[in-house]
């Protein structure tokens, strides 16, 4: 009966962890399946993804959105607002809730590498391990450092990833409003007929945005210098003063489209020399780290068997 009594309260905690155990990985399983979405301005949506930390920690930021509303945080919450905005996520996420995912990413991811990686330090041979069991603060706090920096290498790698794709796909749009700018259609016409006609991209979205804007009352120029601004991108920049200087000049948007277009081609060649130039550099490591040592151990290795074996 005893026995009984004592193992009650043990049958409840290990009830109640199982429990929790069970509700979070529902939780996780829940988030990692769903599909998140933004809609653009003609009412189509787009698929966006976060990463899977930042979906589970998003229910918890407003517990810190009163402390980054604050004025001192105004700076921040503009430049990040900016970054969002160029990425394409600003539906998903504000700038305050990325400051919130800042904090909330290290207190949570941090403890957990920390936790996997203990049983590590006590593992590293020689000097090396008692150093760093002399010190373990330092790689706690390397792992600290990077949990906090996770959330900006994440916002930086999706916007170069768009303003990669815009650059690769401004070309070939722009060959298709020349075409369609010289076929007699209207500037505004041809950006509607290549909407409908492609498929939704980067460059697709913002020239959706545009046509959407001019048709509630912006002028073409305000549209075109808000998507300059909204995206960030030098080419796009370049591409929309010159439609801007056409257009308070009266010269032909015909010719200066056929202008920018065959400067926005070569500079995708430049660019591709340049890659085409670099890749022997960085293709030196990988071929000295990894495939020298593979082939000298082909070679080498049954010269040194014989030698084992037999003797010099």
């Amino acid at each position: 009966m005893q026995t009984a009594q004592m193992l009650l309260p043990q049958i409840a905690i290990g009830s109640l962890w199982a429990g929790f155990a069970a509700g979070m990985a529902w939780y996780i399983g829940r988030v990692a399946v769903e599909i998140t979405y933004v809609t653009l301005a003609d009412g189509r949506r787009k698929e966006r993804r976060l990463p899977l930390v930042f979906r589970l920690l998003l229910p918890f930021a407003p517990n810190l959105t009163p402390l980054f509303r604050k004025a001192r945080f105004a700076r921040a919450r503009e430049t990040i607002g900016r970054r969002l905005v160029a990425a394409g996520f600003e539906e998903l996420l504000d700038p305050v809730e990325f400051l919130a995912l800042r904090v909330l990413v290290p207190l949570t991811l941090g403890p957990l590498l920390i936790l996997l990686l203990r049983g590590t330090f006590t593992h590293l041979p020689g000097r090396v391990g008692a150093w760093v069991l002399e010190r373990q603060w330092m790689p706690y706090l390397c792992v600290a450092l990077l949990a906090y920096v996770l959330p900006a290498l994440w916002l930086r790698s999706v916007l170069k990833t768009r303003h990669r794709s815009i650059q690769r796909a401004l070309p070939f749009v722009l060959d298709l409003l020349t075409l369609s700018v010289e076929a007699g259609m209207d500037f505004m016409s041809a950006i509607r007929r290549i909407i409908e006609r492609r498929e939704v991209d980067a460059v697709g979205e913002e020239l959706i945005r545009v046509l959407r804007e001019v048709q509630v009352g912006k002028t073409r120029r305000e549209a075109l210098r808000d998507m300059a601004e909204r995206v960030d991108q030098p080419d796009v920049r370049s591409v929309v003063h010159a439609l801007i200087q056409a257009d308070e000049l009266g010269v032909s948007i015909g010719s200066i489209l056929r202008v920018q277009a065959d400067q926005m081609r070569n500079k995708r060649f430049a660019r591709a020399e340049k890659l085409a130039h670099e890749a022997p550099v960085k293709m030196l490591f990988p071929l000295v780290l990894f495939i020298f040592p593979s082939v000298f151990i082909m070679l080498l290795g049954p010269i040194f068997l014989q030698i084992i074996r037999h003797g010099i």
